[in-house]
């Protein structure tokens, strides 16, 4: 099952995990979305972001209006989600057209301590 880990970290240690998994041409073994601060991770995957992605996650490529119709939602509402999810890296464009999610599991992943 190809699984995505979205979690959050400072960008330096995400570039410091890269270049070792780089320099030792391993490669990664999941595929990580990074996000600077619990704040921006929810800013992104808001309630509606979050209900997009599980009607996408394992589907394939489909067009803008097939994820409106699959999540229950107006295509224009839902092209806006997309726009902000494609932005983050969280999904991608299709090859023929549309977008896709290439992933069939989302791992989240942070870590929440005293101050």
């Amino acid at each position: 099952m190809k699984t995505v880990i979205l979690d959050v970290r400072p960008p330096a240690e995400g570039m410091k995990e890269f270049a070792r998994g780089w320099k030792s041409g391993k490669p990664q073994k999941a595929a990580r979305i990074s996000f600077a601060t619990p704040e921006l991770l929810w800013q992104v995957l808001t309630i509606k972001r979050w209900e997009l992605l599980k009607v996408l996650c394992g589907a394939g490529p489909v067009s803008i209006r097939e994820a409106a119709r699959r999540a229950g939602r107006d295509v224009k509402a839902v092209h806006g989600d997309v726009k902000a999810l494609l932005d983050a890296g969280v999904l991608e464009r299709a090859s023929g057209g549309g977008i896709v999610f290439p992933y069939q599991a989302i791992k989240v992943e942070f870590l929440l301590q005293a101050a």
